[in-house]
């Protein structure tokens, strides 16, 4: 039985797409009329590469998180692996989430493994992901493995939105500020500069300052509008090149708040990956050249490069991640605990644990102080404004007196 992709009119003649299971084409043009639809066009769903994935959509982390516990629940419920994922294919609603499962599910009914046919999707499963899964159907324990992927991915994705919801407000803010605060130099100061003008008197130096700002502005914007994006632009591919990218970030990693928390939440993610790999049995070299995947900041990626050529060599891991000074020294011990008791999976996880709360208690702590800081700032910004008008007027009401 193999995968097909239909496209069918429905009764109102609104055209619906989608993936059935069937062994030949002309079966999936009668399930198609049984259910009232009239069958367009039906192909075979091949399994898939990198490239027709891309074209065809992938499957989002936080829907990923989803369908790994769904996989998980159904694995451990005893249901053989066919129909956990023809279950989940009927459960998904988005064609390209439909698509890949059904090829996932085609792969499996030929005879593959589940992680051979999710390596045709790396988009939409990392390296993390396959190789835990193929060491689950290794050792006979996938829906242990599938269990601990689920609760990963879905930590791994509420992490991602904390962050997130963290810095929306601020960013917002802070951009508000700044329209406002360009728009009161662009067009309201001008048009207080012609009545100061017309009165014969030296004006304040907040206000010429002011008026001085709003004057550049104005003859500038065009100019300066075109700087911004181009820097906008140019970010981007600037990030493109390893050697930029590296500097900019151990900038970061020496920012006294921004360090630590970007130190925190890349040695959660990776601790928690290493949790993961090394209680399905993989190999702890290869553990750690997978779990450097999950680590965005260069300076630290390539540290854990380090750490597999230490203990490839004959290192402990323990002792091959102190050196690189960039792993809290509780990680770090609580990674020692773990070798020499054997209970290396455990003692990751809780160092994964330890960092989320850390990265938690500082994003909580610097929101605290962040958000009344702007609302101060923006604040004092306009109050400054309002005095560059106001001065003037004071000094012409008590001329008057």
């Amino acid at each position: 039985m193999g995968a097909y992709e239909y496209q069918a009119l429905d009764g109102t003649g609104r055209m619906r797409k989608g993936v059935l299971q069937g062994d030949t084409a002309r079966q999936i043009r009668s399930q198609l009329r049984e259910q009232g639809l009239s069958p367009l066009n039906v192909a075979v769903l091949a399994s898939g590469n990198e490239t027709e994935t891309r074209q065809r959509g992938s499957i989002r982390s936080s829907e990923l998180a989803i369908l790994t516990r769904q996989l998980a629940s159904l694995v451990n419920a005893g249901l053989p692996l066919e129909d956990c994922l023809d279950t989940l294919g009927e459960q998904s609603e988005k064609p390209a989430t439909q698509r890949i499962i059904g090829a996932i599910r085609s792969r499996v009914v030929e005879g593959h493994s589940l992680s051979r046919g999710m390596s045709d999707f790396p988009g939409s499963f990392p390296p993390l992901y396959t190789a835990s899964v193929a060491a689950g159907e290794q050792s006979g324990h996938l829906d242990n493995v599938l269990t601990r992927l689920a609760d990963y991915t879905e930590r791994k994705e509420d992490i991602n939105t904390r962050l997130l919801g963290a810095l929306i407000y601020p960013i917002i803010l802070s951009m508000t500020a700044l329209g406002v605060i360009v728009a009161l130099m662009v067009f309201v100061i001008p048009k207080l500069v012609l009545v100061f003008e017309s009165v014969n008197q030296q004006l304040p130096i907040l206000t010429r300052i002011m008026i001085g700002i709003s004057s550049f502005l104005q003859q500038h914007i065009l100019l300066i509008i075109i700087i911004i994006a181009g820097v906008v632009l140019l970010i981007p591919i600037l990030m493109r090149l390893s050697a930029v990218k590296a500097v900019w970030h151990r900038l970061l990693l020496n920012m006294p708040i921004v360090g630590r928390i970007i130190r925190g939440t890349n040695a959660s993610r990776f601790t928690r990956t290493m949790s993961i790999l090394t209680a399905s049995a993989v190999p702890l070299v290869e553990a750690l050249n997978i779990a450097r995947a999950v680590i965005t900041n260069l300076p630290m990626n390539q540290a854990i490069a380090t750490v597999a050529s230490r203990v490839r060599e004959g290192s402990d891991f323990s002792q091959a991640l102190k050196r690189t000074k960039l792993f809290a020294p509780i990680t770090t011990r609580l990674i020692a605990s773990g070798e020499k008791s054997g209970q290396l999976d455990d003692m990751l996880e809780r160092a994964a644990e330890n960092q989320e709360r850390e990265v938690d208690s500082t994003v909580t702590i610097l929101m605290g102080v962040l958000q009344p800081a702007l609302i101060l700032g923006v604040g004092l910004l306009v109050l400054v404004i309002v005095l560059a008008i106001l001065l003037p007027i004071l000094q012409m009401n008590q001329l008057i007196t």
